[in-house]
């Protein structure tokens, strides 16, 4: 992240703390690394990340150790060992951390990326999937993506999708002349996966295939037909598809992605869905739980260029000549502490280049210091200068 870039993530960060935090959600944050087999048992083998996209080592000790590829395993792992079971239900946290995958860079997709992600653990009501929801589309919508859309579907329980999977890897098998060579590959690890595709005959075919929300039992439907009616109640509008699949395996019932066309064609935003069995998957107790990651470059990029404000400085102290640098020190540094924003002169320059560089960084006021015991301080603004002792310059500057 350079300088000039940190404005406009803050404004992200700011954004997010005050919605998830408005919404009760408090800020969690996970070590960089984790064990391996927790990303293994949670995501999937069968999944891109665990079979081309993790960053795997050995510490060194003969543990195998792996760079966070995503933020919800390890927050249902911290959630477990610091004993947040006990905590009233549902338990909300949020945050935003950095991710790692090997994947080839690409405009908006990164080897280390940032995620805001939010995570409601403990409840299976369809009102917290639809909170989650919002939140994140309240999110896009105050920073001010452009041209979102939002997918949202339900794959139902593992049992439902346990037999739904036979169904299509059979539907996969009579047609595999038709499909691509990687989702042949994948047919009996994870054929849901087919539906990602971007191979046109791939894609041709599985408009033919079976799909899952079709397969729902009433229990799932409900669930999926009251979250739907949530949405409306509060105007987010949605578009339902059946094909919708996640790239992670530990999802259950609602899942939803959030995409801009502003971004062409990695059009992905942000998304999540419900997860009831990822903390057994970890060795917990049954646990319901739903969530969100959303990728803070792809926000930003989707925003365009978001109105940020240039950093406010109340004053900037300048040197005129001789011994005023050490007064101009400690008037700097008297200035922070009283809880102004103040710069003083670090590099040299002449009184002419100083007053130059204090209208560059729109510094409110400028003190000019010398060898005599009054200072000059001047409005930037208005251009009016007045001669004033040291001690009054703080004060002149907060209008006290």
């Amino acid at each position: 992240m350079l300088p000039e870039d940190a404005a406009r993530r803050q404004l992200v960060e700011r954004a997010a703390r005050d919605i998830l935090g408005g919404a009760g959600y408090r800020r969690i944050e996970t070590p960089a690394f984790e064990a391996t087999e927790l990303f293994v048992r949670t995501i999937g083998e069968a999944t891109d990340i665990v079979r081309k996209e993790m960053y795997t080592f050995d510490d060194g000790g003969g543990r195998s150790l792996t760079l966070r590829p995503e933020g919800t395993a390890p927050v249902c792992r911290a959630y477990l060992e610091h004993g947040m079971h006990k905590l009233p239900k549902p338990v909300k946290l949020w945050y935003l951390s950095s991710f790692f995958r090997a994947e080839a860079p690409q405009k908006g997709r990164y080897r280390q990326f940032w995620q805001i992600g939010a995570e409601a653990i403990g409840s299976d009501t369809p009102e917290t999937d639809a909170e989650i929801v919002a939140l994140l589309a309240e999110l896009l919508e105050v920073i001010g993506a452009h041209q979102i859309r939002l997918r949202l579907s339900s794959l139902g329980t593992p049992e439902t999708r346990a037999e739904y999977r036979e169904e299509l890897g059979r539907y996969l098998h009579a047609n595999e002349e038709r499909l691509s060579s990687d989702v042949r590959e994948r047919i009996d690890l994870n054929p849901l996966r087919a539906f990602d595709s971007s191979d046109p005959a791939t894609r041709d075919a599985m408009r033919e295939a079976p799909v899952l929300l079709d397969r729902l039992d009433d229990a799932d439907a409900e669930h999926f037909t009251r979250v739907r009616e949530l949405l409306d109640d509060v105007g987010i509008r949605y578009e339902i598809d059946p094909t919708l699949v996640r790239g992670l395996d530990y999802y259950t019932r609602t899942v939803f992605e959030f995409e801009s066309a502003a971004l062409g064609a990695q059009s992905g935003v942000g998304g999540g869905g419900r997860y009831d069995r990822l903390m057994e998957q970890i060795g917990g107790p049954q646990t319901p739980a739903v969530g969100f990651a959303a990728g803070v470059e792809r926000i930003l990029m989707a925003a365009g260029e978001p109105e940020v404000e240039a950093p406010l400085v109340d004053l900037f102290v300048a040197v005129a000549a001789g011994e005023g640098s050490r007064d101009a020190w400690k008037l700097s540094r008297d200035a922070r502490r009283a809880g102004l924003t103040a710069q003083s002169e670090l590099a040299g320059r002449s009184l002419k280049g100083q007053l130059r560089h204090a209208d560059r960084i729109g510094a409110r006021y400028v003190a000019i210091v010398g060898d005599r015991t009054e200072v000059s301080l001047k409005d930037m603004e208005s251009g009016e200068q007045r001669e004033l002792p040291l001690a009054g310059v703080i004060g002149a500057v907060r209008g006290t």
